[in-house]
C-alpha cells in the first residue's frame, strides 16, 4: 500500500515507519498520533498516546483475544490496565483513554511509560539513520535534538513528556488521515497474521464492530425448518427440548475467534443457557457427536424443504458433497480450531 506523495515532505520516510518491525508498538503509536491530530491535537502528551495505545488494541486483546507475540507487552498492559482501573472489556475508547491517561496509580503509570523507552524516538528512525560508532543512547539523543530543531522535516518534535506536530505536515495528516489509518491497520493486519498464522479475519479483529449482524436470516430460512419437521429439538448442552419458538442460535465455536455467521458452525441453544456460555469453547468429547448428528439432519431436511437454499451452500467451504458431511474430517476441523483459540486464551465450558 503506497502512501499519497508530496513534493514538500519526505513521506518515504513516514511509509518506511514500519520497517523491521518487531512489535505493534509502532502501528498503535501511529494510529494514536492520527487520532489526536483529527480532533485538534498538536502538543500532544506522551502519557495520553500511550494511553491511545491501549485503547485502540483493547477489543482486538480483550474481545478477540489476538496474539501478539512475546516480546510485545501492549497485550499485557492491557490486561493489567482493565484490571487495576476497574475497566470492563466493553468500555468505550474514549472513557479508556480518559481514565488510563489520568491515573495516578504507580502500577498503571509503569506500564504506560514503558513504551517511552521503545516508541517516540524509534519511530523517527527513518529521519535520523544510524551514524557509524554510534550507540543507542547517543542517537536517541540526537534524535530527541534534531527533531525539536525539526531537521529532515520529521513527522513531529520530541519532548520528555510531549510531542510536538511538526507543521509543515499537519495539512497532509488532516488531509489524508483515513488513509495514512488504513495504511497502519494493513501493516499491523500483516504483521498480527504473521503471529497468527491460522487465526481467522485478523483485520476483522482490529476495531470493535459498530453492531454484530443478526442471525435471524439463519433462524428462519433454515434452523426453523429443522424445527417444524422435528418438532423438538435437543440442546446439546443441556439435553433440554427444545420448541420453535424457544431457541436461540449459538456460535459452536466462538464469533469473536472465527468472525462469521456461517452455518456449519450455528447450533440451536437453550436461550438461559447460551448468555452463560458467552464465548466459552465447547468440549469435543462431551458436545461434537450430538453437534454433528443434529448438522446432518438438519442438511437432510432443509435439502428436502428448501434444495435452493443459500445457506447450504456455505458448508461448501468445509465439504465437496452435501451428502459427504463426514463424522471424522468435520471433527478435525472443529478441533484445529478449537485448539488454536485455546492457545489464543479462549476458555472452555466448566
Amino acid at each position: 500500500m503506497h502512501l499519497p506523495d508530496d513534493k514538500k515532505l519526505p513521506v518515504d520516510n513516514l511509509a518506511a515507519c514500519f520497517s523491521n518491525t518487531t512489535t505493534t508498538y509502532k502501528f498503535y503509536w501511529l494510529l494514536s498520533v492520527l487520532q489526536a491530530v483529527e480532533i485538534g491535537g498538536t502538543r500532544i502528551s506522551k502519557k495520553e498516546l500511550f494511553a491511545r495505545m491501549i485503547a485502540t488494541a483493547w477489543y482486538t486483546v480483550n474481545y478477540f483475544h489476538v496474539s501478539f507475540g512475546k516480546q510485545d507487552l501492549i497485550q499485557n498492559a492491557v490486561l493489567k490496565l482493565k484490571s487495576i482501573e476497574g475497566l470492563s472489556i466493553e468500555e468505550k475508547s474514549v472513557n479508556i483513554i480518559n481514565k488510563v491517561a489520568a491515573s495516578k496509580n504507580q502500577e498503571s503509570e509503569k506500564l504506560l511509560w514503558h513504551f517511552d523507552r521503545n516508541v517516540p524516538h524509534w519511530f523517527l528512525s527513518p529521519w535520523y539513520p544510524k551514524r557509524n560508532s554510534e550507540n543507542e543512547t547517543l542517537r536517541i539523543k540526537r534524535i530527541q535534538k534534531e527533531s525539536q530543531a525539526l531537521i529532515n522535516n520529521p513527522l513531529y518534535a520530541l519532548y520528555e513528556e510531549y510531542i510536538e506536530i511538526n507543521p509543515s505536515w499537519l495539512d497532509y495528516i488532516k488531509v489524508h488521515c483515513k488513509i495514512l489509518k488504513e495504511f497502519c491497520y494493513w501493516n499491523l493486519t500483516l504483521f498480527l497474521q504473521s503471529k497468527n498464522p491460522n487465526v481467522p479475519d485478523i483485520s476483522g479483529k482490529l476495531i470493535k464492530p459498530p453492531i454484530r449482524t443478526s442471525l435471524i436470516k439463519q433462524k428462519k430460512q433454515f434452523w426453523d425448518l429443522v424445527f417444524n419437521e422435528l418438532d423438538l429439538v435437543e440442546c446439546i448442552y443441556t439435553k433440554k427440548q427444545l420448541h420453535v419458538k424457544e431457541y436461540v442460535i449459538d456460535h459452536f465455536i466462538p464469533f469473536n475467534f472465527v468472525s462469521h455467521d456461517l452455518i456449519w458452525n450455528l447450533i440451536p441453544c437453550d436461550k438461559i443457557y447460551n448468555i452463560s456460555k458467552s464465548d466459552k469453547l465447547p468440549i469435543l468429547d462431551i458436545h461434537f457427536d450430538a453437534f454433528y448428528e443434529l448438522h446432518t439432519s438438519a442438511i437432510r431436511i432443509v435439502k428436502h424443504k428448501s434444495p435452493n437454499s443459500k445457506l447450504l451452500e456455505e458448508y461448501f467451504t468445509i465439504i465437496p458433497d452435501l451428502c459427504e458431511l463426514e463424522k471424522n474430517k468435520f471433527k478435525e476441523l472443529m478441533q484445529s480450531l478449537i485448539s488454536i483459540a485455546s492457545n489464543n486464551g479462549f476458555q472452555f465450558l466448566n
